[in-house]
């Protein structure tokens, strides 16, 4: 395993914890850590998309419990998302192109876990099936390509349609976030994948942070002072990475 601060291994569960509490895997959080803490870029990809599969099945069997579930959307996206995932795992991209489109998506989450979120309790509108189909391509896509499962932007896309409230997006976005990772992981086997077995250690603090962290969104109130520090990390680690040459 490459030399890793102590910090690194507290931080990971910690990250798991918060993603898992809004139904996310946490990849765009692993990535975040791992670019702070200097993991190589070839190793970044794989090691993310492993914890987001692990985690994400957590937080969903947690907010599946609520049985909010809306198939027919799920499988709209998933129809086209899988595919795209899969050719975007395919696709090597060189590390400074890499660095700089993850930095930017970070961004995302880091908005998201900074500005507090009401419940949508307005009458659900209407699912674009076409919209739908086209929005899970695009993001598969993306989730392959950069190592994420693409919950990090389907979430504020869900809400802003306004096809899901929060506790419907998060069992959506996690679900989601499981079959393109796994798609993802897919691409990226076939074409040859990178990987150190040291990092085995790493899904065992994931796999705890993300149980407590499911549980506690699905049931319990969410930890906003520490969705605010998560936020500060992602914007230094997208500085970061923009930054990097």
């Amino acid at each position: 395993m490459e030399e890793l601060s102590p910090i690194f291994f507290i931080l990971l569960p910690v990250v798991a914890f918060m993603y898992a509490s809004v139904g996310h895997g946490g990849a765009s959080g692993y990535l975040a850590l791992m670019a702070l803490f200097g993991v190589s870029t070839y190793l970044m990809r794989p090691t993310a998309l492993m914890l987001n599969v692990l985690v994400s099945l957590i937080a969903f069997i947690q907010f599946y419990r609520l049985k909010i579930m809306k198939w027919d959307l799920f499988m709209l996206l998933a129809l086209t998302s899988i595919p795209a995932a899969y050719i975007g795992g395919q696709i090597s991209t060189h590390p400074s192109l890499y660095k700089n489109i993850l930095g930017l998506l970070l961004l995302i989450p880091a908005i998201q876990f900074a500005i507090p979120k009401k419940d949508n309790e307005q009458r659900a509108a209407k699912i674009n099936i076409p919209l739908a189909m086209f929005l899970g391509g695009v993001i598969g896509f993306l989730s392959g390509l950069i190592g994420i499962g693409g919950g990090i932007i389907l979430t504020p896309v869900l809400l802003m349609l306004r096809w899901t409230n929060i506790k419907q997006t998060a069992v959506i976005s996690a679900l989601f976030i499981a079959v393109n990772s796994i798609a993802g992981l897919a691409g990226i086997i076939q074409k040859g994948m990178v990987w150190d077995n040291n990092y085995w250690f790493l899904i065992l603090l994931a796999f705890g942070g993300g149980m407590l962290g499911a549980w506690s969104g699905a049931f319990r109130m969410h930890n906003k002072w520490l969705k605010r520090i998560l936020s500060i990390v992602l914007i230094i680690a997208s500085l970061k990475l923009i930054m990097a040459k």
